[in-house]
């Protein structure tokens, strides 16, 4: 593995990111699992991105059923543990373990799936505040299952101030509506994943923010610092069935924070960045592969991580900084970073996290467009988040294969396992 950024890097990650999971397939009294007669327990454990991993949009990737038939055995049960770690958010945890599950063939429990807001539920300073939610899909049903419990959409807050979005002249009031003076302050924002007007919601979270959580007033100067800040999925493309990268999550708050700086002269702050990479999201994919296999009777405890994805940014950046924060944790020099952190962990016998990355999504040796190793000896453009230093050697994979089949084997040999 190349040598790997430094401290900053995982200082500016920690504060920030998480998630979960547990195996299971076949039908068996213990929601899924039980003891095969098989083989010895595994040491390793798989973090499987899912966009241009397993799926390309609605399609599977078939290179993932191939993947899958090595990972489950005679008696359709996982083999070793496996996370599926998503940056995605807006769709429901259960119906995304139920999408896997159609697609791949094999029974995906809701509890194997991080998606990029679960971390969010470490947040619980939060949760009786009222906050202003962002994205699409059921982000009511997701914030209240994060444990927010007095959440207002950008749609509510647009209906009850119908004079604060004004872009679209077909959406604009006939007549001036009276000004409500009996609408709650609004407390905070989460931002869980990418709107589908972006013009409302970028008017009214700097609404929200400009005006203290009172948009139907003014303030002759903007507060600073500003309300509170959650946001997740900071990916600035991702890979569905167009020959290009799309706008990711990433790309809008891009758009958030340049707003914000333009206007105020300030710069946007976030209490909470989830998703990968952040630190948070791996420490959460790591306890749960430890739940996973003590459900299973696995003595052996997981000593590595192999995280296969197809965006080095995220994936492969995400992977190298939590190999590097374990390294440190060895030398106790950790500590200070998770000192002030959301998440004490039970200690750890992981050992190391190892980076795949696969040419089925956003990363293609082919494309000059595509994100990953400089061509040519150039440096590559930076497409990660502000927030997070920019490191060349966080962004070269361990490993680089085509497909996540030819991961699986990489591994399965790496550890002597029969293919």
């Amino acid at each position: 593995m190349a040598a790997l950024g430094g401290v900053a890097a995982l200082r500016a990650a920690l504060g920030l990111c998480g998630r979960v999971a547990r195996a299971a397939s076949g039908l068996s009294p213990r929601r899924g699992y039980a003891l095969g007669p098989a083989e010895s327990p595994p040491t390793f454990g798989f973090l499987l991105d899912i966009d241009g991993v397993l799926v390309r949009g609605h399609r599977v990737i078939p290179a993932a059923l191939e993947a899958f038939r090595r990972l489950v055995n005679s008696q359709g049960q996982l083999r070793v543990p496996v996370v599926f770690v998503t940056n995605a958010g807006n769709i429901l945890q259960h119906s995304k373990a139920q999408e896997l599950s159609a697609l791949l063939g094999c029974k995906v429990d809701p509890d194997q799936v991080i998606l990029s807001h679960s971390p969010m539920k470490l947040f619980s300073q939060y949760h009786d505040k009222r906050m202003l939610v962002s994205g699409q899909g059921p982000v009511m049903e997701n914030a209240q299952a994060l444990g927010f419990q007095n959440v207002v959409t950008v749609d509510e807050l647009r209906m009850a101030f119908p004079v604060l979005d004004m872009v679209d002249l077909e959406r604009r009031p006939k007549t001036t509506p009276l000004l409500r003076n009996d609408f709650p302050a609004i407390e905070g924002v989460l931002l869980l994943g990418e709107p589908i007007r972006w013009e409302t919601s970028l008017q009214l979270i700097m609404d929200v923010l400009l005006s203290n959580g009172n948009p139907g007033t003014g303030l002759a100067t903007a507060p600073y610092p500003h309300l509170p800040v959650l946001a997740s999925n900071v990916d600035l493309l991702w890979m569905a069935e167009a020959k290009m990268p799309r706008f990711g999550h990433g790309t809008f708050l891009l758009c958030l924070e340049t707003i914000y700086q333009k206007v105020t002269g300030k710069e946007l702050r976030y209490e909470g960045l989830m998703g990968k990479p952040s630190i948070l999201t791996y420490q959460y994919a790591e306890d749960l592969i430890r739940q996973q296999a003590e459900r299973r009777g696995w003595a052996a405890p997981i000593q590595k991580l192999y995280a296969v994805g197809d965006n080095p940014m995220s994936d492969v950046y995400g992977a190298n900084l939590f190999h590097q924060y374990l390294q440190m944790e060895k030398r106790g020099r950790a500590e200070e970073l998770v000192a002030g952190g959301l998440w004490k962990q039970r200690p750890s016998a992981t050992q190391s996290c190892a980076s795949i990355l696969v040419c089925t999504g956003v990363y293609s040796p082919q494309n000059p467009g595509s994100m990953g190793p400089a061509h040519g000896g150039a440096e590559p453009p930076f497409h990660g988040h502000r927030d997070f230093s920019f490191s060349p050697g966080l962004m070269e994979a361990s490993h680089v294969v085509n497909d996540v089949n030819e991961a699986v084997q990489l591994v399965f040999h790496q550890e002597g396992w029969t293919l």
